[in-house]
């Protein structure tokens, strides 16, 4: 099995651009972005999915509190953003670490794809 791009970063071994960390999450600007402001925030263990989540459920609750500071943090709070979770392949997962993609900084169209 490939090891895991996000638990690299959260371990250090892969340097992000990091606008938020705390002891359970961490946040960086995605490498691809899909718009001008493009964030991902993670678990820092290790979850596959959102379907994965077991005796965390409570942290899926505190990342979603957390992208309140995060846009205040990057200023897109007043413009508007969009939160999106997928899951699984079909949903165009790529990263099998279970992360929120907080996307912002332009008008963002609808059906996103």
């Amino acid at each position: 099995m490939e090891e895991c791009i996000f638990c690299k970063i959260v371990n250090k071994e892969i340097k992000a651009n990091v606008v938020y960390e705390d002891e359970k999450v961490m946040a960086f600007y995605d490498i691809n972005p899909q718009a001008p402001f493009h964030v991902l925030l993670i678990p820092k263990k290790h979850i596959s999915t959102l379907l994965d989540i077991e005796e965390d459920k409570i942290l899926i609750s505190e990342m979603m509190v957390k992208i309140k500071d995060i846009v205040e943090k990057i200023g897109i709070s007043k413009s508007g953003f969009r939160t999106v979770i997928n899951c699984g392949k079909d949903a165009g997962m790529d990263i099998f670490h279970l992360h929120i993609h907080i996307l912002g900084g332009r008008r963002l169209s609808w059906p996103p794809g």
